[in-house]
């Protein structure tokens, strides 16, 4: 781990026990809990670890009046690479009547589709594992300062600043959840254009209006926002006689005008949700091998249904999500229509003390699929032992490219 890393979680391991010492001696409200995990996963093709992470995450909140303080440190151990220490985040918060105010880094979380990200873009994602962590970890915290407006018990206003732009945390070079990207050659990565400066002319904004009633629950969304995963600007480079020479990746972010709403809805013993989002100004890579850049900018519709079912200790859910680029160029490299559907199934036991579920992405375009069956048994207060499987289905697709990574897992937690 660096030294600054070091000294950060010295400095919020020092912090929590000066909360305690003042639990003890002023008896203030501060709450201190979190959890310490082992994460073990092995490939089933050759053995090898996919993942050997120990983790520490610790939550401290305090409240006093009007004002609150939030900090959630944790640090990622490995043995084979880097630790990984941050502040997932790390907030005040000051209450009013009508309004409240939240400024600092910080987790926030739109929509009502599970597995998904469709209105849910506001916190960018840690890729790194793929789709496998926990969605509390996938969202990434943003300095943020976020505004609700309450001016009637059932409705309330939403305003959301990020002065500063924080992509996606993808993979690295050498990762076994790298994206296949296809070329004749091997490329050559170009990442002048990657970085988006920080000033205000490229800070984001989000707005959301809700509405929640007994059988409803009701947000329109709109932003102004940075694509969160970076385009592909691809130059080929040829000779005389047109012969390929060189490729030249340049991935750049591109800025997006959105506009969206979700909604949530009883149907007597059914419960329907779902999402949608028109984007403008997303950039796509296209196979013409000879243009300068091939990018081309579209409009696209991103939209999810789904419908959840509870029968006793079963909960049953489906949903179907449908991607649309809009006035399509045959050059793009992406489909005009992307179909994907998921499924879930869970069953508790002995008074929610063991959990199955099985959950599952079906990619219908490329006939690929993620398959996840897990266990959850928690045998006494603060422990949960979670042991599951991971298998990717298929040749290529979003899920198929992964065929090789198919793996089993373990997770042990303890939580204080």
């Amino acid at each position: 781990m660096k030294n600054h890393n070091k000294i950060l979680f010295a400095l919020a391991v020092l912090l929590s026990q000066t909360l305690t010492t003042q639990i003890n001696a002023q008896e203030e409200a501060v709450e201190i809990n979190g959890f310490a995990r082992n994460y073990t996963g092995l490939l089933f093709d050759n053995g090898d670890y996919s993942i050997l992470q120990n983790t520490l995450d610790l939550s401290l909140k305090h409240r006093r009046k009007n004002i609150g303080f939030f900090a959630n440190p944790f640090i990622y151990k490995y043995s084979y690479q880097d630790d990984y220490f941050d502040f997932r985040e790390l907030y005040v918060d000051i209450y009013t009547e009508k309004l409240d105010l939240r400024i600092g880094k910080q987790q926030i979380v739109w929509g009502q589709a599970d597995g998904v990200f469709i209105t849910d873009i506001v916190s960018p994602l840690n890729l790194t594992e793929f789709l496998l962590w926990d969605f509390n970890e996938i969202r990434m915290g943003v300095n943020a300062v976020k505004a609700i407006y309450y001016p009637h018990p059932d409705h309330d206003i939403e305003v959301v600043w990020i002065p500063s732009f924080t992509p996606s945390l993808l993979p690295g070079e050498g990762s076994i959840w790298r994206p296949s990207m296809s070329f004749p050659i091997v490329p050559t990565f170009d990442y002048s254009n990657v970085l988006v400066n920080t000033n205000i002319k490229n800070s984001e904004i989000f707005v959301r209006y809700s509405l929640s009633k007994s059988f409803l629950d009701l947000q329109l969304i709109g932003a102004s926002t940075w694509d969160d995963i970076a385009s592909n600007y691809v130059q080929m480079q040829v000779d005389s006689t047109m012969n390929l020479t060189g490729i030249i990746v340049r991935p750049e972010h591109s800025r997006l005008l959105l506009g969206g709403m979700n909604f949530s809805a009883s149907l007597g013993d059914f419960v329907l949700r779902g999402e949608a989002a028109y984007y403008d100004g997303k950039r796509f890579s296209t196979l013409d091998p000879y243009a300068d850049g091939a990018l081309v900018e579209k409009g696209y519709l991103n939209y999810v249904v789904g419908l959840d079912r509870t029968l006793g200790d079963w909960r049953l859910s489906t949903q179907f999500i449908q991607k649309v680029i809009l006035d399509y160029d045959d050059l793009i490299i992406n489909d005009e229509v992307d179909n994907t559907m998921t499924f879930m199934v869970n069953k508790t036991f002995f008074r929610d003390q063991l959990r199955l579920e099985m959950f599952s992405y079906v990619g219908l375009n490329n006939q690929d699929a993620l398959l996840r069956l897990r266990a959850f048994y928690f045998p006494y207060d603060g422990i949960g032992i979670e042991l599951g499987t991971n298998l990717f289905l298929g040749d290529h697709g979003t899920f198929g490219q992964y065929s090789n990574n198919n793996m089993v897992y373990s997770r042990l937690k303890y939580s204080f």
